[in-house]
């Protein structure tokens, strides 16, 4: 019986019962809690995570100290820092969970060897993961420019999903406004 990951796959390529079982043995599931750390800032990124549930956060620090959020992630997409997971240095970015989460993941070695298991494996994970890089450009360039009234209702209509799973300071920090200012802008709204 395929699992969410292999039924998501699958949409684009079908894989045999064989190849769907190989990555299903791959990947193991894990929950994380609402504002626990899937990787940590400074550590290089071991893991690929699949989200099955609820939504992901790439997080990094600002020169004061803050966290930024840098882009949500959500249901049926992968997630990692690609520079560290490619290149193995350390990321100045996290992976938090921005709710309750369930993600299926596999650590860098496993993949490569999945990869030589089901070869069509590794082209269909780059194609997924540079179109969501697209998606992802493309997003947060609609916001370029827009007042912080006008980010929100960008966020609401194109992300609502996300929105209504996160909390307020998460997506203050994301918008690039205070969670005071973010209050405001929702009583006007």
């Amino acid at each position: 019986m395929s699992n969410q990951l292999t039924r998501f796959l699958n949409q684009y390529h079908p894989f045999s019962a064989l190849a769907e079982h190989q990555i299903e043995a791959a990947f193991t599931s894990k929950t994380f809690k609402e504002g626990e750390e899937l990787s940590a800032p400074g550590s290089i990124n071991k893991e690929l995570f699949f989200i099955a549930d609820g939504v992901l956060r790439i997080v990094i620090r600002n020169e004061k100290g803050n966290e930024v959020t840098h882009y949500f992630l959500k249901e049926n997409q992968f997630c990692t820092i690609l520079n560290s997971f490619h290149n193995q240095v350390p990321a100045e970015e996290c992976i938090q969970a921005a709710c309750n989460c369930e993600v299926y993941r596999i650590n860098r070695n496993a993949l490569l060897n999945l990869y030589k298991q089901v070869p069509d494996l590794q082209t269909l994970i780059n194609q997924i993961t540079q179109q969501a890089l697209i998606d992802k450009i493309n997003i947060r360039n609609i916001y370029l420019g827009q007042d912080s009234a006008s980010r929100y209702r960008l966020f609401m209509n194109r992300q609502a999903d996300i929105a209504r799973r996160v909390s307020l300071t998460d997506t203050a920090s994301y918008l690039g406004i205070t969670p005071q200012s973010l209050s405001r802008i929702r009583k006007q709204i």
